[in-house]
């Protein structure tokens, strides 16, 4: 099986940063598209930015300019850089992965449990 853990969630005050870290384990031959998504209570969990199979970036509108998604292939880690936080980037952000856990395998998408991010105005 596979597995991402979050991490690196926590308060912060309206204008700081933090940044998120996903730790990808288990039977993995190879990760193709990676992101991060978020959900506010009482709202739909929506992109944030992701990786594509091609390895181009997208971001959400509400966070261009703001937030930064990297990887490291060889760590299986993926991370959220989140700069001038607002009061609505406050949500459960939760890492995504397509995974084949083998050559032939097309590949399953699998999520993380999430971690908290609270921005304080």
């Amino acid at each position: 099986q596979v597995q991402l853990v979050e991490s690196g969630g926590g308060l912060v005050q309206a204008g700081g940063s933090l940044r998120l870290s996903c730790a990808a384990s288990g039977r993995i031959f190879r990760i193709n598209a990676m992101g991060w998504y978020r959900q506010a209570p009482g709202k739909q969990r929506e992109l944030v930015a992701t990786f594509t199979r091609a390895d181009t970036t997208n971001y959400a509108d509400s966070v261009k300019d703001r937030f930064t998604i990297s990887r490291d292939n060889a760590k299986k880690m993926l991370y959220l850089q989140m700069n001038n936080l607002k009061p609505e980037d406050k949500a459960n952000y939760f890492c995504n992965a397509g995974v084949e856990t083998t050559w032939s395998d097309p590949g399953t998408i699998y999520w993380g449990q999430g971690t908290q991010v609270t921005v304080s105005s």
